[in-house]
């Protein structure tokens, strides 16, 4: 679709029912509260049932094991309005990322298909897609992306299945690239949160703090801020594009350490700053253009990246405690 026709307004804009896939995890949690705040009715869809509450309704279910006909079933028998997926674990191997993303995702589309009032599919992509760019480089939604991790790799897959079932099959979908994430309850496998445990663990054992820090600058946008702008995608008739979500700003890496390290008060004369180069796995640059979002979502990034680091570990520390 034309970017020219992409006008705001499906429903009216009155809150159905959501249904949001990985439901119990980073992003999901808090999709699942963005939609819930805003009145919808939301029915939560993983692997398993956690502590934290996921919305008015939840399903046990492997997505990527599961039968296409089952997921339209499930679709169906709750009149899902919007359907956000938000799954796929981590893997050690491209194997494992294959099965918990691309192939979820493949049946998803094919449980969607027959789904007789067609809800709205809102696929949250990563602004990893598109690979290493120069830096000082505006990443806009038309560059060739050339991703060279396995992880991206496989995010690109997803996101151009999901489109290629817009342009086959009709179906009513939207990805959203989103930037690197801050703010509460981030994935065990990200680097935030690795370096939360490794501060936590110093401040308990009375230890020193080891840091080397990748001479890199990220765009990074708060996990609330990205699940604002899932709502607002599910509402507007943005079907078959692509939308960057971030903050469109580079920040250095240094940055956020620095903010996480003042935000659990750790004392500075036990920290240890090594010269060893430290090479990112995502690029050493990443700045998203988000204009597109902000003209046909009407939304922008609301959390700055300060506030969003020491929500983070004020919300790992009640976790802790």
């Amino acid at each position: 679709m034309p970017e020219a026709q992409a006008t705001a307004g499906i429903g009216g804009g009155v809150p159905g029912r959501a249904v949001v896939l990985g439901a119990t995890g980073s992003v999901g949690r808090q999709v699942c509260a963005a939609f819930a705040a805003r009145g919808w009715r939301v029915h939560g869809v993983a692997r398993r049932r956690t502590a934290h509450p996921a919305g008015d309704g939840f399903t046990a279910m492997d997505l990527a094991a599961a039968r296409p006909e089952r997921i339209g079933e499930l679709f169906t028998a709750l009149s899902a309005d919007v359907v956000v997926n938000a799954a796929g674990g981590w893997g050690d191997t491209g194997k494992e990322m294959t099965y918990s993303h691309l192939r979820l995702v493949d049946r998803l589309l094919a449980g969607l298909a027959p789904v007789p009032h067609g809800p709205r599919l809102v696929h949250i992509g990563s602004v990893h897609e598109y690979g290493p760019v120069p830096h000082g480089t505006l990443m806009r939604e038309d560059a060739p992306p050339r991703p060279v991790t396995p992880y991206a790799k496989v995010k690109l897959a997803t996101s151009r299945a999901v489109l290629e079932a817009v342009r086959e099959h009709g179906i009513d979908a939207v990805v959203l690239r989103a930037a690197n994430m801050s703010g509460p309850y981030p994935p065990q496998e990200s680097f935030l949160a690795a370096l939360m445990l490794r501060i936590r663990t110093a401040l308990a054992e009375g230890g020193r703090l080891e840091l080397s820090i990748a001479d890199a600058q990220r765009d990074f946008i708060d996990v609330r801020d990205v699940a604002a702008a899932v709502v607002r995608a599910g509402q507007a008739r943005v079907g078959g594009l692509v939308l960057n979500i971030g903050r469109g700003d580079a920040v250095p890496v240094r940055d956020l350490v620095a903010w996480l390290v003042e935000a659990a008060a750790f004392p500075p004369d036990r920290i240890d700053y090594r010269d060893a180069r430290v090479v990112s796995k995502g690029g050493d640059w990443t700045r998203l253009d988000i204009g597109r979002a902000r003209r046909l979502l009407s939304w922008a990034p609301r959390i700055g990246l300060r506030d969003s680091v020491h929500g983070m570990w004020q919300a790992s520390a009640a976790t802790a405690g």
